[in-house]
């Protein structure tokens, strides 16, 4: 281990990655000389830094990047006005004998806990309250000891930073620049805590598109189980368990997805309605709206990965066992009957047609999901962004929801496909998309959509009392 961080410093990644100035910059000291202390100290002497080690055991520790000076914890803290103490929290206690020395200057918190809320008050309020003689600033907690070898490359270059005092806070966001990060200002040290907490968070934003997603799945698989699988083994003793493997979640996905596709943009239209029923935009919308209006785009990728899925599995149905017994069976019954069954055009039209808005459709979904990434919505204007998420958003529901409709044909009005009085799965993924569809035609009327602009311009309806004020 100790021969492979030599060899790594020893390496050409030693070396600046930027053009060093002829003179160096201020000197930066580091307290902790574990992973991420060193490839911190690693970066700021490639940045041009001048990089000072505060260690226990100076002579013991040989691990640190060529170029960097090591001393005990007083000499290093008097050498620097900015010291960041890359220790963890529960061995903060030999500050209290630096206190003298650490008067005035400032102290970059780069700590994280095991767990969101681990501690009654964050780190860097902790660090705060232990020397108060100090500036305390919360930053780098966010960036990885991985992400500062690769050159920040692999990760994203947002660093967080708090603190009460704001020229320490400017000189800590000079040293993220010139390490090629973006420093985002969050306020006081009031914020250390949610900066804290969010390294800690596990894909914050899509835990609700999840769980509306598994729910939806638990429920429709359940519902082809029955329809499917229970039906015929209750009714004829017909065992077609077999189903599960493929067909049933190839019924499975596209249902889901395309329901998960109008819940994208269900809550664009309830968000409509209330700013039509209140006559203002300046109302808040209740919580559960704004909160599913923030999901929309991970809502939207889920859906676009069930899709995904959809797509393959009709890809492999043909070498089925089943698809292809089932095509000899009819082949056979047909010799055995001397019969050919007429070629029929209607049903000829009603494949293609359901094929081709089904290929479309995947089309426009994927388009979709490209412009939600970040690096192609950067580089679009706000009309181009809202004509694809929203128009072409829309055209995508319209074709899916046709595909559907196509791929049901004339099985809505057949008996022998409702099964215990149940309607075919694929008429259960018709309700929402058919209900946002309806509902966007009404409100694209002229007279209601030239006043939804109008209040989303700032138009205001004026109330009752309002009036007879005036």
């Amino acid at each position: 281990m100790r021969k492979d961080s030599e060899e790594m410093c020893d390496s050409s990644n030693c070396f600046p990655l930027q053009a060093m100035e002829s003179a160096k910059l201020e000197t930066v000291c580091i307290f902790g000389t574990g992973d991420f202390g060193r490839s911190l100290g690693l970066k700021l002497l490639q940045c041009g830094y001048s990089v000072i080690f505060g260690s226990r055991n100076p002579k013991s520790s040989n691990l640190v990047p060529k170029g960097a000076e090591i001393l005990n914890h007083a000499e290093a803290a008097k050498k620097s006005a900015i010291i960041i103490i890359a220790v963890h929290r529960e061995h903060y206690d030999f500050l209290r004998g630096l206190a003298d020395v650490l008067k005035g200057k400032v102290l970059v918190d780069v700590s994280n806990n095991l767990k969101i809320n681990q501690y009654p008050e964050s780190n860097a309020d902790y660090l705060a309250g232990l020397l108060p003689g100090c500036k305390v600033v919360k930053a780098f907690n966010t960036v990885s000891a991985w992400a500062l070898q690769s050159g920040t490359l692999d990760a994203s270059r947002q660093v967080f930073l708090c603190g009460n005092d704001a020229k320490a806070k400017e000189a800590v966001m000079e040293i993220a620049r010139s390490l090629g990060l973006m420093p985002l200002d969050q306020g006081s040290l009031l914020a250390a805590n949610e900066i804290e907490n969010y390294p800690l968070q596990l894909f914050p934003m899509w835990r609700l598109p999840c769980y509306i997603c598994a729910v939806f799945t638990v429920l429709i698989f359940l519902y082809c189980l029955v329809t499917e699988v229970f039906h015929p083994l209750a009714t004829r003793k017909e065992d077609t368990s077999y189903l599960i493997a493929i067909s049933i979640p190839n019924r499975v996905f596209p249902v889901v997805s395309l329901i998960l596709l109008a819940l994208c943009y269900l809550p664009g239209i309830l968000a409509a309605i209330i700013q039509l029923y209140k006559g203002t935009k300046y109302s808040r919308f209740p919580d559960w709206l704004d909160q599913w209006m923030l999901c929309r785009k991970q809502l939207g990728l889920v859906a676009l990965a069930y899709a995904f899925l959809h797509a393959i599995y009709t890809l492999v149905m043909p070498i089925r066992y089943y698809v292809r017994w089932w095509t000899n069976s009819y082949l056979i019954t047909q010799i055995k009957d001397n019969a050919t069954y007429p070629f029929s055009n209607y049903y000829a039209w009603l494949s293609d047609s359901y094929v081709a808005l089904g290929i479309l459709g995947f089309f426009f979904y994927v388009l979709l999901g490209i412009t939600s990434l970040p690096s192609v919505s950067n580089a679009v204007n706000w009309r181009e962004f809202r004509f694809v998420q929203s128009k072409l958003g829309y055209l995508t529901l319209v074709l899916c929801t046709a595909h559907t409709l196509f791929y049901g044909g004339d099985r809505f009005i057949f008996g022998p496909f409702y099964r215990w009085y149940l309607p075919p799965v694929f008429v259960v993924s018709l309700i929402i998309p058919c209900a946002v569809l309806a509902m966007k035609f009404i409100l694209i009327i002229p007279c209601l959509d030239q006043k939804i602009t109008r209040i989303r311009q700032g138009w205001e309806r004026k109330s009752k009392t309002a009036n007879m004020n005036c």
